[in-house]
């Protein structure tokens, strides 16, 4: 079972990988559409929230401490859905768009937040380098 706990591990977070070293690496494309959604402190906003991403990722990747990692995740992508994908401000197929997106990102967050449980709720997860963080 360790196995596949490391292979959905791996999948959960290579979106984030790409994500945050996208935001890294275009930083200013990425920050110019986060202004364009009215995103507060667009450049900050894509660098913390890149570096979050890459930190996050390689931690839960890794097993090092991947329940610090899951919650860096979700500090990263929890607001997303709320200022970059309101649905409810468009029409027509911008705002199905924009709705779907909002969905699969509220998804991201619940994942990052059951990975979170999990790596806290069995500290003998398996194929990790560290123990977790937290305890409960």
């Amino acid at each position: 079972m360790d196995v596949v706990v490391l292979i959905a591990r791996v999948l959960f977070v290579v979106i984030f990988l790409a994500s945050g070293i996208g935001h890294l690496k275009a930083t200013e494309a990425m920050a110019g559409y986060a202004q364009f959604k009215n995103v507060p402190a667009p450049k900050l906003s894509t660098i913390v929230s890149g570096v979050l991403m890459v930190v996050g990722a390689l931690s839960v990747l890794l097993g090092v401490w991947g329940d610090l990692g899951s919650l860096l995740l979700l500090v990263a992508i929890a607001p997303i859905p709320f200022l970059m994908h309101r649905y409810w401000n468009e029409e027509g197929e911008a705002k199905a768009n924009e709705q779907v997106q909002f969905n699969k990102t509220l998804s991201l967050v619940g994942g990052a937040l059951a990975l979170f449980a999990l790596f806290v709720l069995v500290p003998d997860l398996g194929l990790t380098i560290t123990e977790p963080l937290f305890t409960v």
